[in-house]
This record gives C-alpha cells, structure tokens and sequence, in this order.
C-alpha cells in the first residue's frame, strides 16, 4: 500500500513529467492558453497515460517472451497511437465541445513524450515482470504521471490567463513570459524534490 502512496506522489510531485522531467512540453505550452481547455487535455492525457500504461504492460510480456526486448520504442508508438485514434473517435462522437476546443493538440497525445515516456518507465523500474501487483504498480504510475501532468498543465494555464491581462513590458508579450511562467512553475515544482513520505 505504501508502494502506491509514493508512486502517486512522485508521479503528481516529485517526478512530474513535464515540471521535473520536462516531458511533454509541446501541448503544455500550447494547449495552456485557457483552464477550461487545458484541464480537458489534462484529463485526455490522463486517460491515455493510464490505457497506454496497461497496454504497453501486456505489449512489453509479449516481447520479452519472445526476446524482442529491443522492438520496446516502436511497438510503445504503435500502441500509444492506436489508443489515441481511440480517444479521438470517442470524444468527436461523445464530447464535441472538446474534440473541438482541443483541435489540432489531441492527434498530438501520440507524440507526447510524457505518454512514451511513462511506458518506457514503468519498463525500466521493474514493472514488466508477469504479475497482477505489478500490473496494477504500472496502471497508477500512468494515471499518476497523467494526473501530474492535469495538475501542471491546469496551473499554468491559470498563471497565463492572469498573465494576459496584465501589462508585462513589450519585450515579454506573449511567448516570453509565458516561457518565464514556465521556468519560475518548474523552481516551485523543484521544491518538491526533496520530499519524504516515510
């Protein structure tokens, strides 16, 4: 149980892939203009991370078994991608308002590094051995690097609309003070780094 208290926080905290490992940069700055629209691609990620997570789990046993181990990238991509084509059918059809407010950032969850990057984790920290308590270990690392990233992408967004409507000097209109937002969110995320649970 303690085992998933700390992935939890260290996917939402400690390790938050785009604050502290810096993964996934491109929708956070670009989806970030507005909460609404970047807490909607938050919950995408989220829910991509968490089935990528899964998949990628039963993906990696199969190429252990049969001694592939070096196809892991390529087949994570091709996992990653089918699950969102997935998404993006299910929100187009269910969820309109979305689909549409995501536009262009939502066929991009299949080239965010966040997502290959919590697959490519979970392999590397033991999770890829047969198992239902390592199945689950990876499931909550993904739901939790998703969360981590809802929760930065979601903050940064508010900093930005306050940001908008101040007057910041010329030189920093626009992209420039948002890549100083950006700097100045990650040194508080740092903060966490020296976090202890037990």
């Amino acid at each position: 149980m303690s085992n998933l208290l700390l992935i939890i926080v260290g996917g939402v905290l400690v390790n938050n892939f785009v604050m502290s490992q810096f993964l996934g940069i491109c929708p956070f700055l670009g989806v970030s203009k507005k909460t609404e629209t970047a807490l909607g691609m938050g919950m995408a990620v989220t829910f991509v991370m968490a089935l990528a997570s899964a998949a990628c789990f039963a993906v990696n046993l199969l190429l252990i078994a049969l001694n592939v181990q070096y196809m892991q990238t390529v087949a994570f991509i091709l996992v990653i991608a089918s699950i969102v084509q997935v998404v993006e059918m299910f929100l187009k059809k269910m969820v309109p308002a979305l689909y549409k407010a995501l536009g262009v950032f939502l066929p991009l969850i299949t080239t965010n590094c966040a997502v290959l990057g919590v697959a490519l984790v979970n392999s590397q920290s033991g999770y890829h051995v047969a198992g239902a308590w390592e199945f689950l270990l990876s499931v909550v690392n993904g739901a939790a690097g998703g969360l981590g990233f809802t929760l930065a992408i979601v903050l940064f967004a508010s900093v930005r609309e306050r940001v908008d409507k101040a007057e910041p000097p010329e030189c920093f209109k626009g992209f420039p003070i948002a890549l100083i937002t950006a700097g100045l969110l990650a040194l508080a995320f740092m903060g966490f780094s020296g976090l202890k649970i037990f």
